[in-house]
């Protein structure tokens, strides 16, 4: 869950929901594990307070019931959700984070590395030859004033 949604506390929180009847609901659930990352869900409603919207709510029930359920239409989705088995816990130690499990989000714009640097460092001598310019407009105006730089 998102960092201030609760007013006791300003960070995220992991709602656990535990059942010993794994296949109520249609599907048998036997050493699985739903994983689902909410905490960048939420608008803030004040600096101290998140909610959430409906349509966060949403997506996160249906999510929940579509996993659950017997010939839904569940799929993992990067960034927010992830079905794992109990192995898979296990051998990361059994830490329960969402984020180790459900991964990043898939970028989908298409991200080209040397462009982007490319791009980067042109934009960063433009600004260095900037600051330059600017440096030796504040010595000649100094110098008009007659202060000694």
């Amino acid at each position: 869950m998102p960092t201030k949604l609760f007013l006791n506390t300003g960070i995220p929180a992991c709602l656990w929901f535990l059942s010993n009847d794994k296949a109520n609901g249609g599907r048998n659930r036997r050493k699985e594990i739903l994983f689902i990352d909410a905490r960048n869900m939420g608008t803030l409603i004040n600096r101290r307070n998140r909610e959430l919207t409906n349509d966060d709510i949403e997506l996160i029930s249906s999510t929940y019931h579509n996993w659950k359920t017997e010939n839904a239409n569940y799929a993992d989705i990067a960034g927010f959700c992830k079905s794992t088995n109990v192995d898979a816990v296990k051998a990361l130690d059994y830490v329960l984070t969402p984020g180790r499990y459900i991964g990043l989000p898939d970028d989908e714009d298409d991200f080209n590395f040397e462009e982007r640097v490319t791009t980067l460092t042109a934009e960063l001598q433009s600004q260095m030859e900037e600051a330059n310019l600017l440096d030796e407009r504040i010595k000649a105006n100094l110098l008009k004033v007659r202060v000694k730089i």
